[in-house]
């Protein structure tokens, strides 16, 4: 079989992907790049998700890149609006020629001998071998084909129409009908206001109650500056203040939960009627121990206020033919579920990684920097931030995988591997309660509990360490091909040896 090589391969073609190949293609002029697209489109969930009002949940300002400020003036964005900022991003970078699509990695193994990954791929039901000195995986953190799916109990039995929001039918007709969505997260506070108009009723169906906090879809402080000043200086500012401003917010939920939880109170009763009543809205957990879902203009406290919503909290005892029976023996009638329940978490979609044949555990493994992970050899890996923008952290990983790559072609070495010689104390990397990562600890890797090891969960500190630590650091270790099979030659010899 035919082995291409490329010097840079990204894994998926989403907006970690294109971001980080632009950072690539920027600081590493001299190398092959390649992004490789399981599937026949970019825009990873922009593009797979089509349930009715899919948008953004973080403000575009701070999820739109830096290097490409976001020019509209909606601070949340519809899922068509950011596939036209990625496909502008594409052809203002001159990055088409270098995205594959229909290419779907299924393999990744690392040869020390060679000092280079070799990726098993599937092109049009055929198999390819492709060659990288370095790899980065941009394919996000949950499974493509199938979203997550509790076992209600008796839901053959309900004859009304069953949806998963991550695969939404095309041209579905709601009209008219009773709709339950069960969920209390950022698809089911999309999905609601959304639906309101078309169906006759719909009821927001949840377990536990989320913190959901109102921002305006135009901020009057930028549509004033837009009157005035560039759409560029406008965006800029509106980053640098968001990024403050979500920091900030953070910082004093998590330090001051009871005073976080009055505030989003105060900000919940100038928005929602004084008739619905408030636990529907009183989490049991503090501020941030779960992510906030963002509300652009209330749009889901209209919808309840005017009616056309409503909101239980209760647990399903069993799905019947016209509905569901809650654990309180209520019955709510319905024409359409909508399971609103998460997503299937899965790292690197699947693909099996090995070293020299010897199969990887991500659960085993730490962070390097937020970027590298142990053990590894020139392999980096993209998790975006849980309290922040995802895209934030794109450029930090990006750009210092590229201080890597250069440094080592400075210094004429091949491989580079983060390795933990202190035995550092091993930590969750996500200690968030949300569901859908306690279903998925076992796959994500660990932090440690000191630097470089250790991740804050804080923009402006990464920026500040990655940009300016030094490469060599002594934990990343630095070599080349001929130095690896010499050591193995070496370690050979010495086997035998002790065997005599």
């Amino acid at each position: 079989m035919d082995k291409e090589f490329i010097d840079i391969i990204i894994i998926g073609a989403g907006l970690s992907g294109i971001g980080s190949a632009y950072y690539l293609q920027r600081d590493c002029p001299n190398k092959s790049l390649a992004i490789l697209e399981g599937r026949d489109a970019i825009g990873g969930t922009w593009d797979l998700f089509k349930y009715p009002g899919i948008r953004s949940d973080s403000d575009m300002f701070t999820y739109g890149y830096e290097f490409k400020p976001w020019l509209e003036k909606d601070s949340l964005a519809s899922a068509d609006k950011i596939l036209n900022y990625l496909h502008e991003t594409i052809e203002e970078n001159n990055l088409k020629s270098k995205i594959r699509l229909g290419h779907q990695v299924k393999k990744l193994d690392w040869s020390s001998e060679k000092a280079m990954w070799e990726l098993q791929v599937r092109v049009k039901g055929e198999s390819k071998i492709i060659q990288s000195h370095f790899v980065l995986t941009c394919n996000g953190y949950y499974n493509y084909k199938q979203g997550y799916q509790p076992a209600f109990k008796n839901k053959q039995c309900f004859k009304g129409d069953f949806i998963h929001p991550q695969h939404w039918p095309e041209n579905f007709d709601y009209s008219n009908k009773k709709l339950v969505v069960i969920g209390s997260g950022a698809t089911a506070v999309t999905l609601i206001p959304n639906l309101v108009d078309k169906a006759k009723h719909v009821t927001m169906l949840q377990r536990s109650p989320t913190y959901i906090f109102s921002m305006p879809m135009q901020d009057p402080l930028l549509k004033l500056m837009h009157r005035f000043l560039p759409k560029s200086w406008v965006s800029r500012f509106a980053r640098a203040r968001n990024l403050l401003l979500s920091k900030f917010y953070y910082n004093f939920m998590t330090r001051y939960p009871e005073r976080g939880k009055k505030l989003i109170r105060k900000k919940l009763d100038q928005l929602l009627s004084p008739k619905i009543d408030r636990k529907h809205f009183t989490p049991s957990y503090n501020p941030w121990e779960q992510r906030l879902c963002l509300v652009p203009d209330g749009d889901l406290f209209q919808a309840l206020n005017d009616g056309k919503a409503s909101i239980k909290t209760d647990q399903i005892d069993e799905f019947t033919e016209t509905g569901i029976r809650l654990a309180s023996g209520e019955q709510l009638d319905a024409d359409v579920v909508i399971s609103a329940t998460g997503l299937n978490v899965e790292i690197m979609s699947g693909i099996q990684l090995s070293v020299d044949g010897e199969p990887i555990d991500f659960a085993d493994r730490m962070f390097y920097r937020g970027v590298l992970l142990e053990g590894l050899p020139n392999f980096g890996f993209v998790f975006g931030y849980t309290n922040a923008s995802w895209t934030l952290k794109v450029e930090l990983v990006s750009q210092y995988v590229a201080r890597i790559i250069n440094f080592m072609d400075k210094n004429n070495k091949t491989i580079c591997i983060p390795e933990d010689r202190q035995n550092v104390k091993r930590e969750l990397f996500l200690n968030l309660s949300s569901s859908y990562i306690k279903r998925a600890q076992q796959q994500i890797p660990k932090q440690g509990a000191s630097q470089p090891w250790r991740l804050d969960q804080n923009y402006r500190k990464d920026k500040a360490r990655l940009r300016g630590v030094k490469i060599d650091d002594g934990v990343l270790q630095f070599s080349r091909a001929s130095d690896s099979k010499e050591q193995s030659i070496c370690e050979k010899s010495s086997q035998s040896i002790e065997a005599n």
